[in-house]
């Protein structure tokens, strides 16, 4: 997004951190939060029946895995002779059971995932529509290492919670089935053998605030080593143009040390509760075994009972050790569940209106009706600019950096919306206008071209998705990149890498004039596109730009003066306010600011 914000301040390579940046919350609070778990579930309600199959076979897997230690009960009292069902009887009934158990296991735990990932899928759906419509000034304050945190890691979490809180609501159930079968086998040595929850209860009143700063500050820590591993990434031409791998290794090693401390502190907080629940476990084991011990003894309980106690006691206590490691994916995935629904509620500045009209038959002139505009705040980058650019007429913007030349351009394709004034393209007002229309009528080509990895003939045609081969080997031909890219290895159908970085800046440059005039827009815009053109490439690229320029409206930001002369008008900018326009010839007669920069530029404005 740099390359829009050549005036305004803008990025930065492999710094750190410096600057201005979004802030999604991540110091939110981690508590179960039913806000986050309602909108969630408007993600789950179109899949209401996979949801209730997984409910259902939540439950019946619940009560198997009650119902197991019955038999075993049963069992062992027909093995002494003291019940009425006969053993072989009971080993069948613990033999479906066990078969019943796995099965309702598996469909448990795939039916639930089948649900979460369905869910998920349109999550990152909804959160990648969403990013690309939100307007570009969000996306300048935002650091990419956050924005992809939230759609990789906070997914991710969200995910791992959503397949777990299945299980998670079946070991609750799992619970209070067998408080309910030791209360109902043996009121006295239940309430007993329940005794310890009390004490659980204690213990994680106690563990909770203690352990949910750790475990914030986890999050914070891996968010922010993302994002300065992002930013550095981005940056590496820079930081290895300045020799700035030792000082950002440094830095990026604190941010790592930093992460790993607090990551190992979150995995300590929350592995101490399992020594926590495996003492409770032995104490009420041992109250079994004395006081259910003497009972048999005396002849008040049955072996069998005994025994089923013993079952149950050591089962009671995993579904707790189960829910309070499950706390620590409880906290994430409400943190990752704030973070995620930040992003999609992020506002979309820009947007059609109701009753957007469509560009079609509009001659294509631009103009600017007194506009005021600035990037942030307090801090306009351009001061009540009034331009006409006739239809079909060519306008080079020219001026030292800083001055709002692409601020110009960006606010004519209505990347951004003005603080006064208005915009006009065909004689609408932009904010009138349908977008798609608007790229329709308008397309860019900026200094530095933005490639996607494919095939080279997909990123020609990448605005005209629909055009043929002879199409787009025209629109090659027509710019002199024909014959470079017939002496790729496959041609037209060769792979390009990441950004295009096989290719030299220069051919980039040359397939993104392709790309522009294969759509065929009624409005032009140059942005500097002939910046890194060397000047052996310039003589076909001037001569592909005459026939692209061509009964065409363009607006031309260029430094090279064989480009900026033949314009039919030149408007010089400087602070943000028009301050000489007219022809070459004209501003060098008037003396002023275009006539200096001239002076000074032999042959190119490549100091402005």
């Amino acid at each position: 997004m740099s390359a829009m914000r050549g005036d305004g301040g803008g990025g930065h390579a492999g710094g750190f951190g410096v600057g201005h940046h979004h802030d999604f919350g991540d110091d939110a609070l981690t508590r179960f939060d039913t806000g986050v778990v309602r909108r969630l579930f408007g993600f789950v309600r179109p899949y209401r029946r996979i949801l209730a199959g997984a409910l259902l076979a939540v439950a019946l897997a619940t009560t198997v895995q009650v119902s197991i230690p019955l038999t075993v009960r049963y069992a062992v009292d027909s093995a002494v002779g003291h019940s009425e069902f006969p053993l072989p009887a009971v080993l069948v009934g613990f033999a479906l059971l066990i078969i019943l158990n796995g099965v309702l296991g598996y469909l448990q735990e795939s039916i639930a995932a089948r649900l979460a990932q369905r869910v998920i899928f349109d999550l990152r759906r909804a959160m990648f529509a969403h990013l690309q419509d939100v307007s570009l000034s969000f996306l300048d304050q935002t650091q990419v290492g956050r924005l992809m945190a939230r759609l990789q890691s906070d997914v991710n979490a969200l995910q791992e919670f959503m397949e777990n809180s299945v299980s998670a609501i079946g070991d609750f159930f799992l619970l209070l089935g067998i408080i309910a079968v030791l209360l109902w086998m043996d009121l006295r040595l239940g309430l007993l053998t329940l005794t310890v929850l009390p004490v659980l209860v204690l213990v994680r009143a106690i563990w909770i605030p203690w352990a949910r700063p750790k475990f914030r500050r986890a999050r914070e820590a891996s968010s922010s080593a993302n994002a300065a591993l992002a930013e550095n990434i981005n940056g590496i031409r820079t930081v290895q143009e300045n020799r700035r791998e030792a000082v950002n290794f440094d830095r990026y090693r604190v941010r790592a040390r930093e992460n790993l401390d607090a990551q190992i502190a979150s995995s300590r907080a929350s592995q101490i509760m399992v020594p926590a629940v495996d003492i409770l476990t032995g104490v009420a084991m041992g109250i079994v075994v004395i006081v259910g011990g003497d009972k048999v003894l005396t002849g008040e309980l049955g072996v069998g009972v005994m025994v089923a106690y013993i079952f149950y006691v050591q089962r009671f206590f995993d579904p707790i050790r189960t829910l309070s490691m499950q706390y620590t994916t409880m906290q994430s995935a409400m943190a990752a569940g704030h973070r995620i629904f930040d992003v999609l509620d992020v506002p979309v500045a820009i947007y059609d209106k109701p009753a957007a009209i469509t560009l079609k038959d509009q001659e294509p002139s631009i103009e600017f009706r007194q506009v005021t505009f600035g990037y942030r705040p307090g801090q306009p980058v351009l001061h009540d600019v009034s331009l006409w650019v006739e239809p079909y007429q060519t306008v080079a913007l020219v001026g030292p950096t800083g001055s709002g030349k692409t601020s110009l351009t960006a606010l004519t394709h209505r990347f951004y919306d003005v603080w006064q004034g208005s915009v006009l393209v065909g004689g609408v007002d932009v904010r009138d206008v349908t977008l798609d229309s608007l790229g329709h009528t308008i397309s860019m080509v900026l200094q530095e071209p933005f490639l996607f990895s494919g095939m080279i003939f997909d990123n020609i045609r990448y605005g005209v998705p629909g055009a043929s081969r002879e199409d787009v080997i025209a629109a090659a031909k027509a710019v002199s990149a024909h014959d470079f890219i017939v002496r790729m290895p496959e041609g037209y159908d060769t792979l390009l890498g990441q950004r295009g970085r096989n290719l030299s800046i220069g051919q980039r440059q040359l397939l993104s004039f392709a790309r522009a005039l294969l759509a065929d827009p009624k409005i032009l815009i140059l942005d500097e596109a002939t910046a890194n053109i060397d000047s052996f490439t310039e003589r076909d690229i001037q001569q592909a730009l005459k026939k692209l320029l061509k009964g065409r409206t363009s607006l031309v930001i260029a430094h090279r003066l064989a480009t900026i002369r033949d314009a039919d008008l030149i408007v010089v900018l400087d602070h943000g306010r028009i301050v000489e326009q007219g022809s070459h010839a004209q501003l060098l007669a008037k003396g002023g600011l275009y006539a200096r920069l001239h002076a000074s530029s032999h042959g190119s404005f490549d100091d402005l």
